[in-house]
């Protein structure tokens, strides 16, 4: 036994000694390793890093975190049961903190499960014609002209080329229901090999990257410290930097939610979630990810500007009158309508957004090519979420791809939005409710996140 003991002892101070060494120092010296170059203006934007942080904690995040606690907003249908479509290594992750609680389908609100499809009362209503149509086989002369449009409209929408996602067959028998409050993003456990292969596919073969360019802190030959990389980075255009920057940004997001809610105490008697520090200065200090850190910050920064400019952009799709967030309790989804238009609104009146018309602005042949690649490369990223091994990491990732896809749909359907009517059908622009949920409560965690660091920088800055 106490042979064995010294053995475990002896590993245990190995492991100690292959972790990140955290630099001390004096007072505020942690914190400005993490945050003295998150600060200013943003690289392709004339937007800075305080004038968000201003308006996201102390405006829009509480009201947005009030309008995802409803049940329209907490509940969303995925399939966690599709098989990788890129390798065969289906493991999954044995870890109990991995694993998702799905809903029973008694908890889930009627309207929510009779009308998941579409987006509002008055179009449930429309859809089920339209399926009825569809199973008869064709559009036939008994159904009213409207109805007729709505089936072809629907068609069209469902298999459109507008999608930035490979949405869920919602449908499915393998689709579940589930609570996203029960199931909360958090820590894991999941990490190594597995989860570095997910990411790894994800910047190696979906950034636009040559492969003979190294990315900062990669093992193996060529790592100069990201001089080649960030050379290469501002060499290219708008769009492929910008397309690295919201997937890193994305990434950033991730990790503070895992150190913002690790598991800090697991007793029989109790799990107690917190802030880890440690975790969070070693994905985010600038001494230990050698420079790396800060930049990830910034590029968070960078998506929730995107997202934040997307809000902004949809307001005229939900103002309609025929709009509803249904669940079935009138009085109640009246009132989150009204919150949800308010953070609308909000989000307009933000002074300094992103101009997304520096996108695709170039000869017109190139830039239909380039959209449709961009297209591609961010569907075939949300494809990756379903070789995920952790259930729970499976979910949050298909919700934040397909909430990201999502915006970047709403900013570049500009002239489609623009052209909603006031009252009626939008056949132009449509929305699922599975795109609605995921759009807001991606943009919940985008919203946390930056409020996180908050938190994180009054730890810091009380530390040696």
């Amino acid at each position: 036994m106490a042979a064995g003991s010294g053995l475990l002892l002896r590993a245990l101070g190995l492991a100690v000694l292959l972790l990140p060494v955290v630099p001390r120092g004096p007072p505020g010296a942690a914190e400005r390793r993490c945050f003295c170059q998150v600060t200013g203006h943003l690289d392709d934007c004339t937007c800075d890093v305080e004038t968000i942080d201003a308006f996201n904690n102390y405006k829009l995040f509480p009201r947005l975190n009030e309008l995802l606690e409803s049940d329209y907003f907490r509940y969303y249908k995925v399939n966690l049961k599709k098989p990788c479509p890129f390798w065969n290594d289906n493991s999954h992750c044995g870890i109990r903190d991995c694993a998702i609680k799905p809903c029973p389908s008694d908890e889930v609100p009627d309207g929510i499960r009779s009308g998941s499809y579409k987006y509002s009362e008055e179009a449930n209503n429309l859809a089920e014609e339209c399926e009825e149509a569809k199973r008869l086989g064709a559009v036939d002369g008994s159904l009213s002209k409207e109805t007729q449009q709505a089936v072809l409209q629907w068609t069209r929408h469902d298999d459109s080329s507008d999608s930035f996602c490979e949405a869920d067959d919602i449908y499915s028998p393998d689709a579940e229901y589930v609570d996203l409050l029960l199931n909360p993003e958090r820590y894991t456990g999941y990490k190594g090999p597995d989860a570095w292969k997910i990411w790894n596919s994800i910047y190696e073969e979906n950034c636009f990257k040559p492969q003979n360019v190294k990315r900062p802190l990669t093992s193996g030959r060529g790592d100069d410290g990201g001089h080649t990389f960030y050379k290469w980075l501002k060499g290219v255009c708008v769009e492929k930097r910008a397309f690295y920057k919201l997937i890193s940004g994305l990434h950033a997001s991730i990790n503070i939610h895992l150190s913002a809610r690790y598991l800090l105490q697991d007793t029989w008697s109790e799990k107690k979630w917190g802030p880890n520090v440690t975790e969070f200065q070693q994905r985010f200090d600038e001494v230990i990810t050698r420079g790396e850190g800060p930049r990830r910050l910034k590029n968070l920064y960078f998506l929730y500007l995107i997202e934040l400019r997307a809000l902004s952009k949809v307001l005229p799709f939900f103002e309609r009158p025929g709009f509803q967030l249904y669940t079935g309790n009138k009085s109640h989804d009246a009132e989150m309508k009204n919150l949800l238009l308010e953070i609308l609104h909000l989000a307009k009146s933000f002074p300094l957004h992103f101009d997304e018309n520096s996108f695709f602005a170039g000869n017109k042949k190139e830039a239909v090519k380039l959209k449709e690649e961009f297209r591609l490369h961010f569907k075939n990223i949300s494809k990756i979420m379903d070789c995920v091994g952790c259930f729970k990491c499976r979910l949050w990732g298909k919700l934040q791809t397909q909430g990201l896809g999502t915006a970047l749909k709403i900013l570049f359907s500009e002239n489609l939005i623009e052209k909603i009517p006031e009252s009626g059908p939008s056949y132009g622009f449509q929305l699922t409710r599975q795109e609605i949920v995921a759009l807001f409560n991606a943009f919940g965690r985008i919203s946390t996140s930056v409020r996180e660091l908050e938190n994180f920088k009054n730890i810091l800055r009380n530390m040696r």
